[in-house]
């Protein structure tokens, strides 16, 4: 088996896939989704002009939770490397520095910086409620690769990433600026968890092979490519189907519709996955294409929101 070494692709290309600039995007999303569900919901409470949006916080929480995911990337990475799952994983940051203590502890920073800004904001309300929350998705987000738990090991990484980034993210975004809960809000939040499930769940195609070897039963381990793009399918129809389901109780403004914009993305997501699924060497990039398909369909359904009267 060919290892990384072997390869030796540039050095400024590897690092930066090990940063995985597209991957931040899955703390930008949940805090706009549920910062817009808010707008619109104070706009019905309230006249348009006197509806309350505080931009402070809402800064604050997008880089704070921006922190928070360069923990979780890099916490990864580093309980990974004390598997072995990552030997043949070029871009992983203890790879590349070759320093797993140093990796441990500036993922630590960037985890301890993230929760400065969240308290801040629970200061500002005084109400610890948002702290709450995003310190339960900090917990539940160690127990997929954290010892002693390493859950996603276990092929429950796509629930532990659907409750953290939907319920919890978007629900702590929401409270954020209303400091109360709300049914459209949750609805909103469930979409957003599976379209980030499923850069997770695409992630796992192309190394079946290093699962294997490591003990690590994703999903897609269990199920086999064939049936992972069945899946990979119906949870993308998913997201349409819920926005059409939240239009349609009256909890979604008709523009919300406008999430139907992503669905050549969405297309071209799940035919790629289709056609390719059993060739390691094609599919690896298809979570790229869930990641654009997360970040376009989730700011067009924040769009929905914020534009309707």
């Amino acid at each position: 088996m060919t290892t990384f070494e072997s390869v030796n692709p540039p050095k400024s290309k590897l690092w930066l896939a090990a940063i995985k600039p597209p991957m931040y995007t899955v703390a930008i999303i949940p805090i706009t989704v549920g910062s817009a569900v808010a707008y619109f919901q104070n706009r019905l409470a309230l006249s348009p002009l006197d509806a309350s949006f505080d931009l402070h916080i809402f800064w604050t929480f997008i880089l704070s939770a921006i922190a928070i995911i360069a923990w979780l990337n890099i916490s990864n990475d580093v309980y990974d490397s004390d598997t072995g799952i990552d030997i043949n994983k070029a871009e992983s940051v203890v790879n590349l520095t070759g320093n797993r203590n140093l990796m441990f502890w500036l993922g630590n920073l960037f985890l301890a910086s993230g929760l400065v800004g969240i308290a801040t904001i629970s200061w500002w309300q005084q109400d610890l409620t948002v702290v709450g929350l995003v310190l339960l998705s900090c917990f539940l987000g160690y127990t997929y690769q954290g010892p002693p738990f390493r859950l996603g090991y276990q092929g429950l990484g796509e629930i532990i990433c659907t409750i953290c980034f939907g319920p919890l993210a978007v629900s702590a975004a929401y409270y954020s600026q209303t400091q109360s809960w709300s049914i459209a809000n949750l609805t909103a939040s469930l979409i957003i968890g599976i379209s980030t499930s499923l850069i997770l769940f695409c992630s796992h195609f192309h190394q079946v092979k290093d699962d294997l070897a490591a003990g690590k039963l994703s999903p897609i381990v269990r199920m086999g490519t064939k049936m992972g793009a069945t899946v990979l399918f119906w949870g993308t129809a998913s997201i349409y189907l819920l926005t059409v389901i939240g239009i349609v109780s009256g909890l979604f403004p008709v523009a919300t519709l406008l999430i139907f914009l992503s669905l050549p993305l969405a297309i071209k997501l799940t035919k790629f996955v289709r056609e390719y699924h059993a060739i390691p060497e094609r599919i690896r990039t298809c979570k790229y294409l869930a990641v654009r398909l997360h970040f376009v369909s989730g700011l067009l359904l924040a769009l929905g929101f914020c534009v309707s009267l």
